[in-house]
């Protein structure tokens, strides 16, 4: 049902991304879990920092790359492989905005990639929440830690930067962005993770309200950077442990060197 002229303007003009937010009554903090969440590794633990091997500065081979992955075995149901990517991607995701920060941080959620091309071997995994239809992509590649690191503070700025603006997609329809802080446990070398809030409306007048969690963490010379997204529940829970878990076993696989698997 198409919206009055009043309700279409408040969302045009001020698109309070505050407001749309609590209408969508979404929180880090409050969400509920998902079934397979376990207490035990929440990110709020005391879980140490994953110690890094001295002189491990060799890249990654492809294989360990490939074996370093988060799959739907570690999170078990309701994910699965993916049936493909969202139309929600071109449609809410690919769009411009005036701050030149914000584009960047726009730009590097419908690429899921803030790093850019990387410089040797990389892996890729993509799940599907059964259950809420949220996405999920993960990846491990090798950049200059250097890079890695200007990238995590440029994204660490963001809340401050780009914490509330509007964006107009490549099909004219202005939405409300959002976005917050996300804490991670203390994995890696480096990290960072943020939630991004995208509300406004289709075409035809109906209410879009799109989360999306981005985080990155450096392990020695690769970088895991993992997006989970979707129209409904998207858990931060999901995201930190699958963040703790990746990182943990990319140490660990860092520590065989170039040993062959």
């Amino acid at each position: 049902m198409t919206h009055p002229p009043a309700a279409r303007a408040l969302l045009a003009s001020a698109l309070s991304a505050t407001a749309l937010l609590a209408t969508a009554g979404c929180s880090v903090v409050d969400e509920p879990r998902p079934r397979w969440f376990s207490a035990s590794a929440s990110a709020s633990g005391a879980s140490p920092a994953v110690e890094q091997p001295a002189g491990s500065g060799a890249a990654l081979t492809e294989a360990q790359a490939q074996a370093a992955l988060v799959t739907e075995a570690d999170l078990g149901e309701p994910w699965g492989p993916t049936r493909g990517a969202r139309t929600w991607r071109d449609g809410l995701l690919k769009g411009t905005t005036e701050d030149g920060d914000c584009q960047r941080l726009l730009d590097a959620l419908y690429l899921e990639e803030p790093f850019g091309t990387p410089k040797g071997p990389e892996a890729t995994s993509a799940l599907d929440d059964g259950d809420t239809d949220a996405q999920l992509r993960y990846r491990v590649a090798a950049y200059p830690p250097a890079d890695v690191d200007r990238t995590l503070d440029w994204m660490k700025s963001l809340p401050d930067r780009c914490g509330q603006f509007t964006v107009t997609t490549t099909r004219g329809v202005v939405q409300g962005v959002e976005v917050r802080d996300l804490p991670l446990p203390p994995v890696g070398d480096a990290r960072q993770a943020l939630r991004v809030t995208l509300a406004g409306e289709t075409e035809e007048g109906e209410l879009t309200y799109l989360t999306m969690d981005l985080a990155a963490v450096r392990v020695g010379e690769e970088a895991i950077t993992l997006t989970n997204a979707g129209l409904d529940e998207v858990y931060a829970e999901v995201t930190q442990q699958a963040v703790q878990l990746g990182a943990q076993r990319l140490a660990e696989i860092r520590k065989q060197g170039r040993a062959q698997i």
